[in-house]
């Protein structure tokens, strides 16, 4: 018992410390997104520690869309959350909507009218925001703070019933406007919005703000512990301050915050990923170079890749920047065992081989995957005419380039020897193909005399091999922290132009049927999944990382 008290995280400490002293039976944490964008890496961390959380101490966990500003919520939204929560591969116990908790919100915001703690305020959201001034010096009560609660009733029940315009007046809690924490400075509980909800049509024209329904929706389902990111730290004391004017079980949800996730090279507000896609410099919210989860999706990472990335990370208390490179290690970690491998040649190079019989093609047998047995082997085939990459030659070679060369020798992937004895130029001087010998006597690679050839390439058959576009994707920034930026920058300024390279690649005959969405690693070059739009008369393969790996000594290390 005390070895696992040492590996818990301080929010898995303070769930087993509730549990051990018995103040509550069955934990419920939730996962509460608001459907106003595409869920993107670092939800799937908050998803990860609170699946995670009710399989650790056997609880439950609730689905639950803040739906509380319709001008920016949409269905699409709402089905994009829920697919990828499915494809992380966790399952909620139950779907709730704030919209589910409208009627009940109300009337505790009327409750707290007549108990004198909310008040209707005419101003303009400008003006409020000067009266609360700052933290240092006390703020300036609304004239409309003592107005009696006979007038604030009747106000707000008009408001609801929409005698008021957009903007005319709020509802306001009277809490401390001498706080120094702001959001305590008599919060705004409802605004005039008369907009379509994807759920309640037009039945409102008011709507709740997030800090007063998140916590009485917490409350309402039960929930023990109210999981968020360190940015609500300072929204606690308001969160609780609702709770006590509601509760009367003394049963309420607890607040704990933990990091958020920052991921280098990228962005994660969802406004200015937002802007990404609607100004068209990414093709959508499931773009691959997006960090959104369907954008990881459609690029090829697995869900096992995230669910130990996050697991990796973990949960701390203070904010840090998480290289990229880390949830590369895990995708490549994940497909080295379960990706089968096959043969692509990305710039090709056409290779006559001279002495191999013209009319003649054979079969020679490939490994899918050397780290797992069971996935068997499959045939490709030789001829005459091959392909190879055009960086796997070189006319003026240094020393130790151990590819092929003029008159230097190396060993085809499964094949031959073959030795390079001529080089054809187009008029430009442009290498066009390679005229080359092969050893028959080395079938399979092995050396007939003992002979060393360092170098082994990779190759498809000129006369079986497919064409397919490949998408070669990249970071899609250049900075590091696209978003540390001075005056005259925006974070626009560091976007990758090389984010994304199309080539028309040849691969081998056994990929003709390869399916949506099936991972691949190509020989030398990374590891490819298929496109979701590709077709068997157009193959689309996308490349999900490379195969250099810069972790492993850090994880060799853990």
């Amino acid at each position: 018992m005390e070895e696992k008290k040492e590996s818990l995280n301080f929010i898995e400490q303070i769930i087993e410390d509730d549990l051990s002293t018995g103040k509550h039976k069955q934990i419920i944490t939730r996962f509460p997104p608001e459907p106003n964008g595409y869920l993107h890496i670092g939800h799937a961390k908050s998803i990860c520690l609170n699946f995670g959380l009710k399989e650790t101490f056997k609880g439950k966990t609730n689905l639950r869309f803040d739906d509380t500003n319709p001008s920016k919520e949409e269905t699409e939204y709402v089905e994009s959350i829920i697919e990828d929560i499915k494809w992380l591969g966790f399952e909620y116990d139950n779907l709730f909507y704030a919209s589910d908790y409208f009627e009940q919100l109300f009337e505790w915001a009327v409750m707290l009218i007549k108990d004198g703690k909310a008040y209707v305020d005419e101003q303009t959201p400008e003006h409020i925001s000067e009266q609360r001034t700052n933290p240092t010096i006390n703020g300036i009560e609304s004239p409309f703070r003592n107005r009696s609660i006979e007038e604030n009733l009747k106000l707000f029940l008009e408001m609801k019933d929409g005698k008021y315009a957009d903007g005319s007046m709020v509802l306001r809690a009277k809490v401390d406007m001498n706080s120094p924490n702001m959001h305590m400075r008599d919060p705004v509980m409802y605004r005039i919005m008369k907009k379509h909800h994807h759920r309640t049509g037009d039945k409102w024209c008011i709507y709740p703000m997030y800090d007063y329904a998140h916590g009485q929706s917490d409350y309402i389902e039960g929930i023990t512990h109210s999981i968020c990111t360190l940015e609500f730290e300072v929204h606690r004391p308001l969160y609780e301050w609702f709770l006590e004017q509601i509760d009367t079980t003394g049963k309420r949800p607890r607040q704990i915050e933990f990091a958020r996730l920052n991921l280098s090279y990228t962005v994660m507000s969802k406004r200015k990923l937002l802007e990404l896609v609607k100004n068209n410099y990414v093709n959508g919210w499931d773009d691959p170079r997006m960090p959104t989860i369907s954008g990881f999706r459609r690029r090829g990472y697995t869900p096992d890749s995230i669910r130990n990335f996050a697991d990796r990370i973990g949960v701390a208390r203070r904010e840090n920047m998480i290289d990229v490179g880390l949830l590369e290690f895990f995708i490549r970690e994940d497909l080295n065992k379960k990706a089968n491998r096959v043969m692509a040649i990305l710039n090709p190079l056409k290779v006559i081989i001279t002495n191999y019989p013209e009319n003649k093609t054979e079969q020679l047998e490939a490994q899918n995957n050397p780290e797992d047995i069971s996935a068997g082997s499959r045939e490709v085939s030789f001829s005459r005419e091959i392909y190879i990459e055009q960086d796997d030659f070189m006319e003026e070679a240094p020393n130790k380039f151990f590819r092929l060369k003029p008159g230097g020798e190396v060993r085809l992937r499964y094949g031959y020897f073959i030795k390079c004895n001529e080089i054809i130029k187009d008029n430009d001087g442009n290498i066009t193909e390679l005229h080359c010998t092969y050893d028959p006597e080395s079938k399979g690679g092995q050396s007939p005399d003992g002979r060393k050839v360092k170098g082994t390439i990779h190759w498809v058959d000129s006369q079986t091999c497919i064409d397919a576009e490949v998408r070669l994707y990249d970071r899609l920034f250049v900075k590091e922290n696209p978003e540390d930026t001075n005056e005259n920058e925006t974070y626009l300024d560091y976007l990758n132009p090389d984010s994304v390279r199309i080539n028309t690649a040849k691969l081998e005959q056994s990929l003709l049927y390869a399916k949506p969405m099936e991972r691949f690693q190509f020989e030398r070059k990374g590891y490819f999944c298929v496109d979701k739009d590709s077709k068997q008369d157009k193959l689309i393969f996308n490349r999900i990382v490379t195969l250099k790996d810069s972790w492993t000594k850090i994880a060799g290390n853990e």
